[in-house]
């Protein structure tokens, strides 16, 4: 049996929820993971330092007793968010990031950026502090193909974002295309990516294996085959600027089977046993720790981890579905097996 120790990894990007649902999920993150990038859009959004500390809060008292994890906070950016509120976000010591959702891109996201000229001082204020802009990379023109928002978005925002703030610190978050991954290895080394474990496991044929799968349904959407190969080559290269993120999304059962069903995958059972499953399938297992705990950390610049965690090649059987507060979540592998297990 082949096992691997690393040190504890983190999580740059996950949604928790709140109240009922958070104290469901929580538990899976906080078992595998030292800390986690936690994602701001609730309702309402997390828009204020203030909202911010008492998330934070919230996510504390729903921990396990005994357990160790730190979330790493985030705000939630619209066109009116002011530069002071990216001062106070820098001085609190708690936020560590600045969340940009195209207006209607994905789940939560109305409240997001109509046009993101409008928030030229937040930007500014964010280089000055070196605060990062996470991304999610996709535009909502209706004219544009939904599996090609991504490329588009590229194109049309994030390559000008990047070239006209020359000091801001970005991370492109769940990419899914070849042109967005190498878009982050040509580009200077304060733009980063994360990668989710669905999006290099799955291609869009997993959406319509045998029928319409609505819990393989995420954005941004899989793409098609020769895209997931490009994510594998980035993940497993060594490349300092590509790290985990899972942006693990919990949804209820009925939201996801529904004639308009939410998008999200939930991946937090085996949040890092997925990658372990993915890294070793293509021969770079030696490569895991770098992504999963170390160029995270480097890129936000925090400490590495102390503690390790160990992986066995041991099969285990996903339940077919897992408690969310009154209601139950289908999670990705839901009655099937993972190959590797967190010791």
């Amino acid at each position: 049996m082949r096992s691997i120790t690393i040190k504890r990894p983190d999580d740059w990007h996950l949604h928790l929820r709140d109240g009922a649902q958070l104290r469901a999920v929580l538990q899976d993150t906080a078992h595998r993971f030292a800390r986690a990038i936690v994602m701001p859009n609730l309702k309402p959004p997390v828009t204020t330092v203030a909202a911010a500390l008492a998330y934070r809060d919230r996510i504390f008292a729903a921990l396990p007793a005994g357990t160790r994890f730190e979330p790493l906070m985030t705000l939630y950016l619209t066109d009116e968010t002011p530069a002071h509120e990216i001062a106070a976000a820098r001085a609190s010591g708690i936020v560590h990031a600045v969340k940009y959702y195209p207006a209607g891109a994905t789940t939560h996201s109305d409240a997001g950026v109509t046009d993101i000229a409008r928030c030229a001082r937040a930007l500014e204020a964010m280089e000055n502090h070196g605060l990062p802009l996470l991304v999610h990379g996709e535009v909502t023109d209706p004219e544009v193909d939904l599996f090609d928002r991504e490329r588009v978005f590229v194109e049309r925002v994030l390559a000008p974002l990047v070239a006209r703030h020359s000091g801001l610190k970005v991370v492109l978050e769940h990419v899914t295309t070849l042109e967005a991954a190498e878009f982050v290895m040509s580009a200077p080394p304060r733009v980063a990516a994360t990668l989710t474990a669905h999006h290099l496991l799955l291609s869009r044929n997993a959406l319509f294996a045998g029928g319409v799968r609505p819990h393989h349904f995420c954005l941004p959407v899989l793409k098609r085959e020769a895209h997931r190969r490009a994510l594998l080559r980035a993940a497993t290269s060594g490349h300092p600027r590509f790290f985990l993120g899972t942006d693990s999304a919990p949804h209820a059962r009925h939201t996801k089977e529904a004639a308009c069903g939410c998008a999200g995958i939930y991946t937090a059972h085996a949040g890092i046993e997925l990658y372990a499953e993915v890294f070793a399938a293509s021969g770079a297992l030696e490569r895991l720790e770098g992504f999963a705990s170390r160029h995270g950390a480097q890129f936000y610049g925090l400490p590495v981890n102390g503690e390790s965690i160990t992986l066995a090649e041991e099969s285990w059987t996903v339940p077919p579905d897992l408690p969310f507060g009154a209601d139950r979540l289908v999670p990705l592998r839901a009655g099937e097996k993972v190959k590797w297990k967190l010791v």
